[in-house]
């Protein structure tokens, strides 16, 4: 949109197709109550959330697709956290960057329901995070900022003065926004600065003034924090043939929002590694690595130190360019988000963090992106 009044005319378009249901349903119902794995399709033409149901051999079977009651953009986002489970699973939020809206629905006994669509408070939202019912929204175009809501029941509040500005006003090619695994901090990742930007998280649920500090490796994307609360960075290194890494950080109580170098740049030995999930145990870490096509597997100690432990722990096929990754609430399972075969690659985890390919899902938009499991 080129002009401030067109923008606001789309913004006002989409929220009454909001209302309308665009073509799909805002409420249905899932087949069983197992675990499912939730994408968007990013369509230009209308944004769908997209659940899948898990069998027991790790096969996924599509079961509803519902309208988000905004447009996708039709092509990747460059970022991880299109798609976001709140942390008690009982909400999912999935960004419309083409009508800069947010979209949350309500997860009940298996009964998905929207129950609302708002201005994500930016331009283009690429990402979302939740910590006990504060959700943040990142804006990648424009000046590039975070705008932050309350989830009162599945609607969303914007919060009077939450949105900050990034390292820089435009330019940044922000990646990711996701608060600290005890919601202290927020954290941003900068690709075209090669810096982390974090803000400490005030009680009123505004943030403090930025913590701009430099990223271990170049073109830092997407990011994770283990139960211990570090922070684990992938690092594409602007695409370079095997040269990708992941960085960890960790934070003080002195300095809630300073992240400390603990391991700088452990390489995968593959190529463009942008998504990284961590397990909820904290032991372990995978990173997707676009450019290679394969997962890689880190080690994580109780102190934040991380050690690869295979470069290619999966594999996702040749030109699969691996993006989204996700792991299910039990452990078990790891989820990727295929961009180049249109697919979902599933692989069980482990007791030492290994995995074992089996099932997923195939037929997907080219355009999909986010991937969140339950």
């Amino acid at each position: 949109m080129h002009t401030s009044s067109r923008r606001h005319a789309l913004r006002l378009f989409v929220l009454g197709l909001a209302v309308a249901g665009f073509g799909l349903p805002a409420i249905a119902r899932a087949d069983d109550d197992g675990q499912l794995v939730f994408t968007s399709s990013n369509a230009s033409a209308g944004n769908a959330l997209m659940v899948y149901a898990t069998a027991s051999d790790g096969s996924l079977t599509l079961r509803n697709q519902l309208a988000t009651g905004g447009l996708g953009s039709g092509a990747g986002l460059g970022s991880q956290g299109a798609v976001t489970l709140s942390g008690d699973g009982r909400y999912l939020f999935v960004v419309n960057a083409q009508s800069n809206t947010v979209s949350t629905f309500m997860i009940r006994r298996g009964e998905l329901r929207r129950t609302s669509v708002v201005d994500s408070g930016g331009l283009h939202p690429i990402s979302v995070t939740e910590h006990d019912g504060l959700v943040y929204v990142l804006n990648d175009q424009g000046a590039g900022n975070v705008a932050g809501f309350r989830n009162a029941r599945g609607e969303l509040q914007a919060i009077a003065g939450s949105a900050r500005g990034l390292s820089a006003a435009g330019g940044t090619a922000p990646a990711q926004v996701g608060f600290g695994s005890d919601g202290d901090v927020l954290v941003v990742t900068e690709k075209a600065t090669n810096r982390l930007t974090s803000y400490p998280v005030l009680a009123d649920g505004r943030l403090g003034a930025p913590v701009v500090s430099a990223s271990a490796g170049a073109t830092p994307f997407g990011f994770a924090f283990d139960n211990q609360n570090h922070l684990l960075v992938s690092e594409a290194f602007g695409g370079a043939v095997g040269a990708s890494a992941v960085s960890s950080y960790r934070f003080t109580d002195a300095a809630p929002a300073t992240p400390i170098l603990v391991s700088a740049s452990v390489p995968t030995t593959q190529t463009a590694a942008c998504w990284v999930v961590t397990t909820p145990n904290g032991k372990f870490a995978y990173a997707t690595n676009t450019g290679s096509s394969s997962v890689s597997s880190y080690r994580v100690a109780r102190s934040g130190q991380i050690e690869l432990a295979a470069a290619i722990a999966g594999n996702t096929g040749a030109g699969s360019s691996p993006i989204d990754a996700a792991v299910s609430r039990d452990g078990h399972r790891l989820f990727v988000l295929n961009a180049g075969s249109a697919t979902i690659s599933a692989f069980g985890i482990a007791m030492d963090g290994s995995l074992s390919a089996g099932g997923g899902a195939a037929g997907l938009p080219g355009s999909a992106v986010g991937l969140a499991a339950n």
